[in-house]
C-alpha cells in the first residue's frame, strides 16, 4: 500500500492531465449534439465489428459439432432412400404400403487415421461393434465408395481401403450396364483405378461413369469413378480400362458404414451352395 501511495504522489501531475482528459473529452462529447452522434456511430461500429469477429470465432470452434451432426443427419437420410430398400412384390397383394423394407442401414463414422501412399492402405473410424460394426461392410462418402471392414473392435475399426492390392469390387458402366470389376492399378497412384472383365460387347466412352453393380456388397449405383482411358492393357478377351476414382482418399474425413440386414442369410446360404458343389 506504502508503495502504491509512492507512486502515485510521484506521478500526481500525469494522473491529474489524465483525469482532466477524459472529463473534458466527456463533456465535449456530452453537449455537442454532432460529437456525440459520430462517437456513437464509431462506438457501433467498433463494438459491431467485435461482435461479428467473436462470432465467427464461436462458429470456428464449433465447426466439428456442425459437421458431426450434418454427417447423423446425412446417415438418417440414405437409410431412407430407394435404393436402401428392397422391393417386396410377394406381400403386393397383401399390404400394399410395406411392399418396401428395410435392407440397407448407414451409420456415421470419423476417419481418425488414414493412408494413401502404400500399396496396401488402411483407414481407422472411430466406430466399432458397440455401435453395430462388423467385418465385412462396405464404406462410403458422398462422393463414392471408400473400401470394406475388415478388423473391428469394440470402439473403433479398420478398413480396407480401395487404395489395396487386394481390394476388388463389382461394377459396371452406368450407361451400357456392363459389368466388370474395379480395382486398384499397379502404378499406385491414389486418384486411379482399373476396371477390368468388361464385355467386349461394351462401347464405353471416356467420362461415362463407373458404379457399384447389384452383385457387390453395396447398394448398386454409388460412384466408383469415370472412365479415364479405354483399352488398358493386360485385357486379352475383355475390355479393361483406367478409371478416375470419384473419392478423394487424401482428404477424408467423414465416412458411412453400410449395414446389409440380408449380408449374413446371403453369406450363408452361398456357403452351403459351396459345400454342395
Amino acid at each position: 500500500m506504502r508503495n502504491l501511495l509512492i507512486f502515485i504522489t510521484k506521478y500526481n501531475a500525469f494522473f491529474l492531465f489524465l483525469i482532466f482528459e477524459i472529463a473534458s473529452f466527456i463533456i465535449y462529447i456530452k453537449y455537442n449534439s454532432f460529437q456525440k452522434a459520430s462517437f456513437i456511430n464509431s462506438t457501433a461500429e467498433v463494438t459491431g465489428n467485435l461482435y461479428a469477429r467473436t462470432d465467427e470465432l464461436k462458429g470456428y470452434l464449433s465447426l466439428r459439432d456442425v459437421n458431426d451432426n450434418l454427417v447423423r443427419e446425412n446417415a438418417r437420410l440414405r437409410n431412407q432412400l430407394k435404393t436402401s430398400l428392397y422391393l417386396d412384390t410377394a406381400g403386393k397383394k397383401r399390404v400394399i404400403d410395406t411392399n418396401y423394407k428395410q435392407q440397407y442401414e448407414y451409420i456415421a463414422a470419423k476417419v481418425i487415421n488414414n493412408s494413401v501412399n502404400k500399396r496396401n492402405n488402411y483407414i481407422t473410424i472411430d466406430r466399432g461393434s458397440n455401435n453395430g460394426i462388423a467385418k465385412g461392410m462396405g464404406v462410403i462418402t458422398d462422393a463414392g465408395v471408400v473400401g470394406k471392414v475388415v478388423f473391428v473392435g469394440p470402439h473403433m475399426a479398420i478398413v480396407q481401403s480401395l487404395l489395396h492390392k487386394d481390394t476388388r469390387f463389382s461394377a459396371m458402366l452406368a450407361a451400357h450396364k456392363e459389368i466388370g470389376y474395379l480395382e486398384w492399378g499397379e502404378d499406385v497412384d491414389p486418384h486411379k483405378g482399373l476396371l477390368i472383365d468388361v464385355s467386349n460387347n461394351a462401347r464405353p466412352k471416356i467420362g461415362e461413369q463407373v458404379v457399384t453393380s447389384d452383385l457387390s456388397l453395396f447398394p448398386a449405383g454409388i460412384p466408383l469413378g469415370k472412365v479415364s482411358k479405354l483399352n488398358a492393357k493386360g485385357g486379352g478377351f475383355f475390355l479393361n480400362m483406367e478409371v478416375a476414382l470419384a473419392v478423394d482418399f487424401s482428404k477424408l474425413q467423414y465416412v458411412y458404414v453400410i449395414v446389409n440386414r440380408f449380408a449374413q442369410e446371403q453369406a450363408g446360404l452361398e456357403a452351403q451352395e459351396k459345400k454342395d458343389e
